[in-house]
């Protein structure tokens, strides 16, 4: 066993205002993202307007918080918030959903590439071969919080959270960290100049993320509120199976009617 870091979750307090890692980590995503996007645009060539970059993350940005929240109240706990429906506009209490923020983010996309007339499917490719780049960082923000901890264990690196009882537990945050976030980005990386057709890397993502997490979530401790969902599986892994179903679907879609 190794004693867990003890690192403040704020970086600077001042009074009730605390400026957090989490939320750091959220903003060294999104810039991250944004600057590898303009890199490939300009690696590749490709005429688009910085403007239009910066109007589409906009609607990225939008999409993410509403969506990440709404699938949390959704996916996670549905029943309390329905008893306290204002607390689903208290953000500040925690609670967001990748899933759902991978949603809000798709309807975003499209609905700015409905409006602004680009091709939907070229845009989501170079943006999502930069997003595990944001959710590593995340999952290193859940480590600093002592949030999304593992399950128990006895393995040499376990640790024992202070949320977490006095067992030691998996520090699952960092695993995801490296395997959604090191791992996925490293492979999207070398597929982005590989792929035969717009949509493929989208997809290759949703296929990629859906298995590497639904493996990782056997060393998380399930969601306290709701426990195993479907036997032994959790809520995260039957969405990670949807992700998988839908990856599949897509990549065989636009092998199909995809643009080379």
């Amino acid at each position: 066993m190794i004693p867990y870091p003890d690192i403040k979750p704020y970086i600077v307090k001042i009074g009730p205002v605390q400026v957090r890692w989490y939320g750091l980590m959220y903003l060294l995503g999104f810039i991250s993202s944004y600057l590898l996007v303009r890199f490939q645009i300009k690696k590749k060539g490709l005429s688009i307007k910085k403007q239009t970059i910066d109007d589409l993350y906009f609607y990225l940005i939008v999409g993410l918080i509403i969506g990440a929240r709404l699938g949390y109240v959704v996916f996670y706990n549905l029943p309390e918030y329905l008893k306290n429906p204002l607390e689903i506009f208290a953000l500040w209490h925690g609670g967001m959903s990748f899933h759902g923020g991978l949603i809000g983010t798709i309807l975003a996309g499209y609905i700015f590439s409905r409006k602004r007339r680009v091709d939907f499917w070229l845009f989501s490719d170079l943006i999502i071969a930069t997003a595990p780049v944001g959710l590593g960082l995340g999952r290193i923000g859940n480590f600093i919080n002592g949030e999304l901890f593992g399950r128990v264990s006895t393995v040499p690196w376990a640790m024992v959270f202070p949320e977490g009882g006095p067992l030691p537990r998996h520090p699952s945050q960092l695993y995801e960290a490296a395997g959604e976030g090191l791992v996925l980005f490293v492979i999207l990386w070398f597929l982005k100049d590989r792929v035969r057709k717009t949509g493929h890397l989208t997809a290759s993502f949703l296929i990629l993320y859906g298995a590497i997490r639904f493996f990782l979530e056997f060393f998380r401790q399930p969601d306290p509120q709701l426990g195993f969902v479907l036997s032994f599986l959790t809520m995260g892994q039957i969405l990670c199976a949807c992700m998988i179903v839908a990856g599949l679907i897509l990549f065989s879609i636009r092998s199909r009617v995809g643009k080379v």
